[in-house]
């Protein structure tokens, strides 16, 4: 059969369906896109849920699709049918385009020849993955052998927008529109998330709420409009499917950002208190919703998120308005860059309800509007950002000469304070060098006076307080590094005979020598000497064991007996006692436990023939 004849047959056969009220069919012979929309028939019938039943009803029952029929959203599930005949000579692969990410369930059969072919079940109710064509719409590949009517049903099941942008695409159509349409896509959201994220690192340098909002309602209009476009469903959750009816929730989502955007970029805080309440009691509504949505049925959340942008878009529009009558700079601006997303949301909107029908795709107006009131809303963000920062200067200059005024007076101050400091200076100096002579008089009388209360009178060594105070000291230490505590009595022997054969007198020069040699013979810096009372002397030796005290003992002991002591020119021979006792002081008390155990020894060598050094032993208590 020729190709003229084939065309022949199609017409033949077109006609005939339009007086019998069959299907049409359609004859495929070029390359270009076909819309396959008005060569499409309907029947909406929930009880129709199988091929069975769809494929052997009456063709009464089917009625001429039309734009406008499926438009509004949440509709009821319907069948569409059409058959494409292949007028040419060969066979050719063609590609059903049906452009509308947010179907829920599509069920396609394929019969060639009436009989059934392939079955292909999609929709954004199934994972990714189980799509025939990875596509960010539907797409179905088959191929039209000559000669053979194929026809196709599909059921169209969803709660959102039921627009059937349903299209034949050739491979060469079908590659040069993806291009095309990615290409938009990707400069449009490369756009918005190049905006949202230099917004981000303005706020964030910068800690300004403006810039925040702006940059949470641009980033979240970024993933706003990936969704519609199905790049989110593709690219970021394509095995979660339930995300696709959690989506709605970015609608009211970035009509908040908007919102709290509009009170900062306005400053409606300073210029109309009514409007501050009513923008932010829209705000907190609008995330209310937000976080809602997910528990609503989806076709009435769809139709209240349209219904808050409405009023929201509105709301803003009129503060905006209201002050730009007021003569409010920024606001005339924001009225013109909100103008265009207020016209296209209302569009989009209509579209959506089914209250308007235009031959476009539902968020394309939107879109539009979009575009134009994000580039404008940065140049208004700009624009203000350059004012606050004149504003800054300003503030900053008046700053600068008010400091350069405080830093004049200051200076004219220190100089009065300096030359008044010279003054008194000079008479604190005068003053300064008297008390310093008053002071060092004082001290050498101080230095005087506690020499005084430390030295024995008669002797020069330390007197029995200095002994006491020492004793207490050196016993802490003692206790505290568990070291050796050494106490020496000493008595000079038969010295109430020097008294009474010689006199008082000579008995004050037996003390002085015997107190002096003492003095010279002790080798260490913290050794002390100290007249005990009478005729009696008290050493203290720190850190010194038993053995040690023995050897200091002897060593005083020899020297006093070798003294060359005369009076009136007769030899008086000097001896000395000693007893001694060495311990580790183990508390407060013990250091007094000490001097009396070396008396008792003093008292041991005594009785023992006197001239000899007597060491503590237990046995000395019996």
């Amino acid at each position: 059969m020729s190709r003229f004849s084939r065309l022949l047959l199609a017409l033949f056969l077109y006609g005939f369906s339009l007086v019998g009220h069959t299907e049409s069919l359609l004859a495929v012979t070029t390359d270009e896109s076909i819309n396959l929309t008005t060569w499409a028939y309907y029947v909406q019938d929930e009880q129709l849920d199988s091929i069975e039943q769809i494929s052997q009803l009456s063709n009464n029952r089917w009625q001429k699709l039309t734009p406008k029929f499926n438009q509004k959203l949440a509709i009821k599930p319907f069948w569409i049918k059409f058959s494409l005949y292949n007028a040419s000579p060969k066979s050719i692969r063609r590609y059903l385009s049906l452009n509308n990410p947010h179907i829920d369930k599509i069920s396609l059969y394929h019969l060639e020849r009436g009989k059934p072919m392939l079955t292909t079940e999609m929709g954004d109710h199934y994972p990714f993955s189980q799509r025939p064509i990875a596509h960010n719409g539907f797409l179905y590949r088959f191929s039209l052998a000559p000669d053979v009517v194929n026809t196709f049903y599909i059921r169209i099941e969803t709660e959102g927008s039921a627009a059937l942008p349903l299209t034949l695409l050739s491979p060469v159509t079908l590659f040069k529109s993806t291009e095309t349409q990615s290409l938009y896509q990707g400069f449009q959201l490369g756009a918005l998330m190049a905006i949202g994220v230099f917004s981000l690192f303005i706020a964030l340098a910068s800690r300004s709420y403006s810039y925040s909002y702006y940059s949470g309602y641009v980033l979240s209009m970024t993933l706003l409009v990936a969704s519609l476009h199905g790049l989110s469903f593709r690219y970021l959750w394509p095995n979660f499917p339930f995300m696709q009816q959690v989506f709605p929730a970015l609608i009211p989502l970035v009509v908040t950002f908007a919102l709290m955007f509009t009170e900062k970029v306005l400053q409606l805080k300073y210029h109309n208190l009514n409007m501050l309440r009513i923008c932010r009691l829209s705000a907190a509504i609008s995330l209310l919703l937000a976080l809602l949505n997910p528990f609503i049925d989806y076709g009435l959340a769809l139709k209240i998120n349209l219904f808050d942008v409405l009023i929201a878009v509105s709301l803003m529009m009129f503060f905006a308005i209201t002050l730009s009558l007021q003569n409010h700079k920024l606001a005339k601006l924001y009225t013109l860059a909100w103008s265009g997303m207020l016209i296209g949301a209302f569009i989009s909107a209509m579209l959506y309800l089914g209250v308007l029908y235009l031959p476009i795709d539902h968020q394309t107006p939107m879109m539009l509007g979009l575009t134009f009131e994000v580039v404008f809303m940065a140049a208004i963000l700009a624009i203000r950002y350059n004012d606050e920062r004149k504003a800054k200067l300003e503030s900053q200059q008046e700053a600068l000469a008010q400091a350069e005024r405080v830093r004049q007076s200051k200076e004219d101050a220190l100089k009065a304070e300096a030359q008044a400091n010279e003054r008194l200076e000079q008479m604190v100096q005068q003053r300064t060098l008297e008390l310093e002579v008053a002071l060092r008089e004082l001290n050498e009388a101080n230095q005087k006076l506690t020499e005084q209360t430390t030295i024995d009178s008669l002797t020069g060594v330390k007197n029995r307080a200095a002994f006491d105070k020492r004793l207490s000291a050196e016993g802490r230490i003692s206790r505290r590094q568990q070291t050796p505590l050494a106490i020496l009595m000493i008595d000079i022997d038969h010295f109430k005979a020097i008294n009474d054969n010689h006199g008082h007198l000579a008995g004050d020069a037996a003390l002085k020598l015997i107190a002096q040699a003492l003095n010279q013979k002790i080798r260490r810096p913290s050794d002390l000497v100290s007249r005990f009372g009478g005729e009696e002397f008290a050493m203290i030796l720190p850190n010194t064991s038993e053995e040690g005290a023995l050897s200091v003992a002897e060593l005083m002991r020899e020297t006093v007996q070798q003294l060359p002591l005369s009076w009136e020119q007769q030899a008086m021979p000097l001896t000395i006692s000693v007893g001694l006792c060495a311990e580790v002081v183990t508390d407060d008390q013990h250091v007094n436990l000490l001097v009396e155990r070396a008396d008792k020894a003093l008292y041991c060598a005594k009785n023992n023939g006197r001239n000899r050094v007597s060491v503590y032993t237990p046995e000395l208590e019996q």
